[in-house]
């Protein structure tokens, strides 16, 4: 493993604070990634969690469970972007060849200290957010919901 102290520093941390707060996930320590999946609300929500050595990142990637039919893409990628504009933190990433969507958040480390209160934060709010729009993205793709309904959800206009 040719894994930079502190990337490895931040990865143990990571690791820790989710073994203290009785996770279930799976280490791939060679690539400095782990992964999960945690059930909100509604639907199971995948999580992948790598820590990025050379780029002192952290990156958080949550796969919303479905993919968006074509017939569907479009009106995706404008949900996706009516979302992202009221997000705080983080965004949704949408593959128009595939129909994935994944909510990401990325958090640099290079110069900081990372806490056990910075990782609490950065899965709050990935786990918050997934959970908030998981079911709104699959109702869109299987038709249950029209994007005008999305919008009107989001907006509350």
């Amino acid at each position: 493993m040719s894994n930079s102290s502190t990337a490895l520093q931040v990865y143990e941390m990571i690791k820790k604070h989710l073994s203290d707060h009785d996770f279930k996930f799976d280490t791939h320590d060679d690539d400095l990634v782990i992964t999960l999946t945690v059930h909100g609300e509604d639907l199971p929500q995948p999580t992948i969690i790598r820590v990025d050595e050379e780029r002192e990142v952290i990156h958080v990637l949550s796969p919303i469970p479905s993919h968006i039919p074509e017939d569907k893409r479009i009106d995706a990628a404008v949900a996706v972007s009516v979302a992202n504009y009221g997000l705080v933190n983080g965004s949704f990433d949408f593959d128009m060849r595939d129909g994935e969507i994944r909510y990401r958040v990325t958090q640099g480390f290079m110069g900081i200290e990372v806490s056990d209160e910075l990782i609490r934060y950065i899965l709050a709010v990935v786990f918050k957010t997934t959970d908030d729009y998981n079911d709104k993205f699959f109702m869109l793709g299987k038709g249950l919901i029209s994007l005008d309904k999305f919008i009107e959800m989001e907006t509350g206009e």
